[in-house]
């Protein structure tokens, strides 16, 4: 295999007229590019460079192949040079993982404006609850609820005090009242939402930064949390919803909230990515621009 630091100092010795300039020149030692160009012409099997004590020049082959070498180190130059201005423009691809409630109430509407302000990003969307593993599958990034299990994920904050919120429509809670306490719950229809196959059924509260902790029940649950949301919207039973995903049924008066004196379980949003090295120009823009959203969303 013909090595790239090989080409490189048969090229710089080609333009010399010499191996111990070009070797000053690669900060490397005479030795160390006498041998890199003995491999070059093993791995060719002729020589390409005929040497003296006092000179130095192509042989007939070495003429044929300073072009073709020529060529290859400036087509690495031109890979490394796109690199390196793509990493400073905001456009491309990008693969987005985003929860099914949030997702499909309130992030398309936000990613529709991001495209518009920058018309060169191009937006992959997977729209569900699951969990993606992003080191397998095709997701460069994902808008997740909670902190990761996995701590060589890089999470960045979006929503850092978002917390859940009891919730339920007008009808139901005329049908059946409002819970007073956490304990109330058991006699309550509780939606629950199931993630990885784990069933959600322990909803936690504070009071006066102290938890209280009830396992509920009920007649429906799902791993769709925009599902759950539709059941508690038509009077089925009572959720337990990040306020995020509720927010506008919250305010138009669709949902009410419940337990108003306890407070819900922590549940940040998070913009997850496998590597640093993905923190692109565009990703950071996104970032910014679902940051200004979700502020002005909350306010």
């Amino acid at each position: 295999m013909i090595r790239l630091e090989d080409l490189r100092i048969f090229l710089s010795a080609a333009d010399n007229g010499s191996l111990s300039a070009a070797a000053r020149q690669l900060d490397l030692t005479p030795a160390v590019a006498s041998v890199g160009l003995k491999r070059l012409e093993t791995e060719l099997g002729t020589r390409l460079l005929a040497r003296s004590t006092r000179s130095l020049r192509l042989t007939p082959d070495g003429e044929r192949y300073l072009q073709y070498a020529r060529s290859v180190m400036e087509q690495v130059e031109a890979g490394r040079n796109a690199v390196a201005h793509g990493r400073k423009m905001i456009g491309g691809a990008v693969s987005l993982s985003v929860p099914s409630d949030l997702g499909r109430n309130v992030l398309l509407e936000w990613l529709d404006e991001f495209q518009a302000q920058y018309p060169s990003v191009s937006l992959q969307v997977r729209i569900g609850d699951h969990v993606t593993d992003m080191f397998r599958a095709p997701i460069g990034l994902a808008i997740r609820y909670s902190a990761s299990e996995d701590s060589s994920l890089v999470a960045l904050p979006l929503a850092a005090a978002n917390r859940r919120v009891l919730c339920a429509s007008p009808a139901y809670f005329a049908r059946h009242g409002r819970p007073a306490t956490p304990t109330d719950l058991l006699k309550h229809n509780c939606l629950r939402f199931a993630l990885s196959d784990t069933l959600h059924d322990r909803w936690t509260f504070l009071s006066e930064g102290k938890p209280e902790a009830v396992t509920v029940r009920g007649n429906r649950s799902s791993d769709d949390g925009e599902l759950v949301r539709r059941w508690a919207v038509a009077g089925l039973g009572i959720a337990y919803k990040s306020r995020l995903d509720v927010l506008d049924d919250l305010r138009v008066g669709r949902l009410e909230a419940a337990l108003t004196e306890f407070e819900g379980e922590s549940a940040p949003l998070h913009l997850v990515c496998a590597h640093r090295t993905m923190l692109s120009p565009t990703v950071n823009a996104l970032r910014d621009f679902l940051l200004q959203r979700i502020s002005g969303y909350v306010a």
